[in-house]
């Protein structure tokens, strides 16, 4: 056995840290969650935090907002703001965090064909399982706001055949969303649909059917995984996994739930903090220190440093 031989597996590689473990085979487990029986859920997160409770509260996958990260980052509502680099940047931090399948809504593909090819091979090797582009025309708009304009038919197909040319691993997914249903109506909105359904799109994300009735046509339209798009407050009733799933829906996406949770607790929390000048009486509400950093693994960060340093001795 040669020095590099024993130091590998010397490696304590399970005793580090979730931030600096390596993950494997998160596109085959989301692949084999899609082609089973199993309703998928996947919440909405913007950052590491919000994206490491949806791991800890045991759900399957997470779905990277565009909207809560425009939000976050920018301080912006979903207008087209947020950059590929910027949208990367997040995309590859979470996926180094969490464990799970990673969900990310790249919006057009930031461009031509080429832009795709980039964006898909980027995302890929950021450790993102699955791909969501949309038919709009950039700057794209929230898929439950007035004001967006798509592209012909034939371009978004040109994105989805792109995606999944560009695609390494053949169980990345590729998810091909179409926002015509507001502006021209649910039965456009399924032609254009099932045309990115034939170029290969791995799921079909039908955004803002306005009924339950509508629902119910886009779950028989289709062949491939369908995904649902609750959004508080928005187009869409909001309807439980379980009529979703008898529906014939695979999945679901709650974008901005933790965004929405985050923003009106905090502004109660710190209402009772300018009321009271103390956060004692909201202590019940909040993770104490010693909490949050265990959420972050802090006892591997420091076993980690201690052994290193050991080692190095």
């Amino acid at each position: 056995m040669n020095g590099r031989e024993l130091r590998n597996e010397d490696k304590h590689f399970d005793s580090y840290p979730a931030g600096l473990t390596i993950k494997t085979d998160r596109n085959h487990t989301l692949r084999s969650i899609l082609s089973s029986n199993n309703f998928l859920i996947a919440p909405g997160a913007f950052d590491c935090l919000s994206a490491r409770l949806v791991e800890k509260a045991g759900f399957n996958a997470v779905y990277l907002t565009g909207s809560g990260m425009s939000i976050s980052a920018l301080g912006a509502p979903d207008v087209g703001l947020m950059t590929f680099t910027e949208v990367l940047d997040r995309a590859k931090r979470v996926a180094d965090l969490v464990s799970i399948p990673v969900v990310v809504d790249a919006d057009t593909g930031y461009g031509g064909p080429l832009n795709v090819v980039r964006t898909v091979r980027e995302f890929e090797r950021a450790g993102v399982s699955a791909i969501q582009l949309e038919d709009q025309a950039w700057p794209k708009k929230c898929g439950h706001e007035g004001g967006r304009q798509l592209v012909p038919t034939r371009e978004m197909v040109g994105r989805i055949r792109a995606a999944v040319d560009a695609r390494i691993d053949p169980d990345l997914v590729i998810i091909a969303r179409t926002d015509a249903r507001s502006e021209y109506g649910i039965d456009v909105a399924i032609e254009r649909a099932q045309m990115y359904e034939q170029a290969g799109a791995d799921i079909i994300f039908v955004e803002s059917p306005q009924s339950k009735g509508e629902l119910e046509l886009v779950g028989r339209s289709f062949k491939v995984p369908l995904l649902a798009n609750m959004v508080e407050g928005g187009r869409t009733p909001i309807l439980p996994a379980t009529d979703l799933a008898q529906l014939g829906f695979s999945m679901a996406i709650y974008p901005n739930a933790l965004t929405r949770l985050f923003a009106k607790a905090g502004l109660q929390m710190l209402a009772h903090l300018s009321e009271q000048g103390t956060t004692v009486g909201y202590s019940d509400h909040m993770f104490d220190h010693s909490q949050l950093w265990s959420l972050f693994e802090y006892e591997k960060w420091t076993q980690t440093e201690d052994r290193l340093k050991k080692e190095g001795q």
